[in-house]
């Protein structure tokens, strides 16, 4: 199949690409890499900064849009794959559609969907942009909603859903905001993560003993974004951690990477033991998963229906903690105090996701979808 991936978030599409090209597929991703993250893409999207960019960025997209017409299956990460206005999107979108087999629209983000059913439904006990009843009013989930709620984005993004051919959720979260509205054309994919198994191997043989991790001190690692630190709840996570650092200054030992491209952030990562992300979260994301893969704990989002989604009934490598900078701060100093709990919580993270999140294999469950719906 000749596939067309379009858009990027946090290595989604260029990890799934790999998969599908692994299984003989054509494939081609087109993106802007993420903004600063830039991850690895065939076209590159990026918009720039300068007052002519967005008329560049249209004349570029433009002048493609002839390549793009005939693939088996075309892919969205968002309904604003661009970084467009969302009227100049809206009719790339028909024209893609008009002129391909196939539309997928992957339900990885920032949405109208998410946005709204988070504000007004709130299916999860708690989200990005509420804490149990309570809408959440930080200025960043108010700019979101001002963004999505009743505007011409928040058009787009219903458009985009009700005329696709099919919508893959990447979290628990997405598909439950999903699946109520889309049933019949929703389906749950985990997210797609590099998985050599020589890489992995050699993961596995330079993890230290609970012998090893008693002498030195408990190695955190949290990744901040300035742009969305209280939204993703980093700040919170942060302030945990220096005070547990604070308590335990011999046992606890804080490592902070802020704004750095993908490359660089996984070099920073290395011999982590733990890492801290997205204190709102039910599952772990992208970043998480590939510290993951690498032997280093996630202290996020591992609540039983993370567990349940994906049928896991005996690997629990997640340390879950709840919104609140206490439940942050005793999970971080549990771990210090238990250089045991830690060599098995490595241990049992690479083979959660080498078992729920293989690029090759979930590229396999994307090529049934595109299968049947490409037909």
């Amino acid at each position: 199949m000749r596939v067309l991936l379009l858009g990027e978030y946090s290595n989604v599409h260029a990890a799934l690409a790999d998969g599908l090209r692994a299984l003989g597929h054509s494939v081609c991703v087109a993106s802007n890499g993420d903004f600063w993250k830039d991850y690895p893409r065939d076209i590159d999207l990026s918009r720039g900064s300068k007052p002519w960019s967005g008329a560049w960025l249209l004349a570029k997209v433009m002048a493609r849009l002839p390549q793009w017409r005939g693939y088996d299956v075309v892919q969205l990460i968002n309904p604003l794959f661009l970084e467009l206005r969302a009227e100049h999107v809206r009719r790339i979108y028909d024209y893609l559609r008009r002129h391909n087999r196939c539309i997928v629209l992957g339900a990885f983000g920032m949405d109208y969907y998410w946005v709204n059913e988070c504000t007004e439904h709130r299916p999860l006990r708690y989200s990005d942009f509420n804490i149990g009843d309570v809408v959440r009013t930080d200025e960043c989930a108010e700019r979101e909603r001002r963004d999505w709620i009743g505007t011409t984005k928040g058009e787009l993004s219903q458009h985009v859903a009700h005329t696709a051919d099919h919508i893959v959720t990447g979290l628990y979260e997405y598909d439950v905001c999903y699946r109520p509205l889309f049933g019949d054309k929703t389906t749950f994919i985990p997210f797609p993560i590099r998985c050599p198994r020589e890489e992995l191997e050699r993961y596995r043989a330079a993890l230290p003993t609970a012998e090893e991790l008693s002498q030195r001190p408990l190695r955190l690692f949290i990744g901040i974004n300035r742009t969305r630190s209280v939204y993703k709840g980093t700040d919170i996570m942060l302030r945990a951690a220096q005070r547990a650092a604070a308590a335990m200054p011999h046992r606890i030992e804080l490592r902070i990477a802020e704004s750095v491209p993908f490359a660089e952030y996984c070099q920073m990562m290395e011999g982590s033991d733990a890492i801290l992300d997205q204190l709102y979260s039910y599952t772990p994301s992208m970043n998480p998963l590939e510290a993951m893969r690498r032997g280093i704990i996630c202290i996020g989002g591992g609540e039983p229906e993370n567990y349940e989604i994906i049928h896991e009934t005996q690997l629990r490598p997640i340390v879950n903690v709840v919104p609140s900078e206490q439940s942050v701060y005793d999970a971080i100093i549990s771990l210090a105090r238990n250089p045991e709990l830690v060599a098995k919580l490595r241990r049992d993270s690479i083979d959660y996701v080498a078992k729920h999140h293989d690029h090759i294999a979930v590229a396999k469950r994307y090529e049934e979808i595109y299968n049947k719906k490409s037909r």
